[in-house]
């Protein structure tokens, strides 16, 4: 996920050092590309609490950083008032309401100050999910997710694309239920195949 972050990201803007050898960037349309999108990333990889309330706060910790990163939308006259005080409430102890719509205002702001769309990096977005199975929270989380999910990658004019892994495949229950217009990559599938992980004439190389 880093890779996909380092090659799309205008933060790696004129870093094409990253990824010279590789074949990428044999052609031209593939460096003009890099670094030209505001990018959105995080993670759930060490999200693994034994209940709700945990859950949701590491969550809410994780949107907050993000805001943090990107306080430079707060210079100049880009926000509205309504907005800088939405920006400011964004904090582990925020509401619901909030916490919800937290990556598809972000991404409203960064499309509006980069004149870009967004692309959203999800990684190992099931993680919290396998433990409120287990631990016994499934239906709180499965509501809370559904609606940050939904805000963000469906209901979101300023996203690009979303990149989302996981080893849960992804179905159109639960948490998935309003996504209707996923892509469903798994680790047999031939599409990026070259892209990510090892072909199989690699593996034997």
């Amino acid at each position: 996920m880093s890779m996909v972050e380092e090659f799309f990201s205008v933060n790696y803007a004129g870093r094409g050092d990253l990824f010279k050898g590789l074949s990428i960037w044999e052609g031209e349309k593939y460096q003009k590309l890099q670094g030209t999108y505001p990018v959105i990333s995080l993670s759930f990889a060490k999200i693994k609490e034994s209940n709700y309330k945990m859950t949701r706060k590491k969550i809410c910790q994780q949107l907050t950083e993000l805001y943090a990163k990107n306080s430079f939308l707060l210079d100049g006259d880009l926000l509205y008032k309504t907005e800088r005080e939405y920006f400011n409430r964004v904090n582990v102890d925020m509401d619901d309401a909030d916490a919800t719509i937290a990556l598809n205002c972000l991404s409203d702001y960064l499309y509006r100050y980069y004149g870009k769309k967004v692309i959203i990096l999800l990684d190992e977005y099931d993680t919290p999910m396998q433990e409120a199975y287990v631990h016994g929270f499934w239906d709180e989380l499965v509501s809370f997710t559904r609606s940050l999910f939904n805000a963000t990658f469906k209901t979101n004019p300023a996203l690009e694309r979303g990149l989302m892994t996981g080893i849960t495949r992804v179905s159109k229950e639960s948490i998935f239920l309003d996504l209707n217009h996923l892509r469903v990559i798994t680790t047999t599938s031939p599409q990026y195949a070259t892209a990510f992980g090892f072909t199989e004439e690699e593996v034997f190389a």
